[in-house]
């Protein structure tokens, strides 16, 4: 379903590095995510309700916005 919040999001379970894409341009990169908490977020009915639940403020992230700017 899509989110009017979140634009995309790509997990690395190899890293538990979850990158999160927002509809606004910034892009985060949060870590040491749990891969079912990754498998939930992708399952989940509200991307943006998840995340701001479950994701948000309860791991550490940086802000990679300027990272991938071109």
């Amino acid at each position: 379903m899509p989110s009017s919040v979140i634009r995309f999001f790509r997990y690395a379970p190899e890293t538990r590095e979850l990158k999160v894409a927002f509809v606004s341009g910034r892009l985060y990169l949060y870590e040491d995510v749990p891969p079912e908490v990754a498998a939930a977020f992708g399952n989940a009915r509200s991307k943006g309700s998840f995340f701001n639940h479950e994701i948000r403020d309860r791991y550490a992230y940086r802000d990679i916005t300027h990272e991938y700017a071109s």
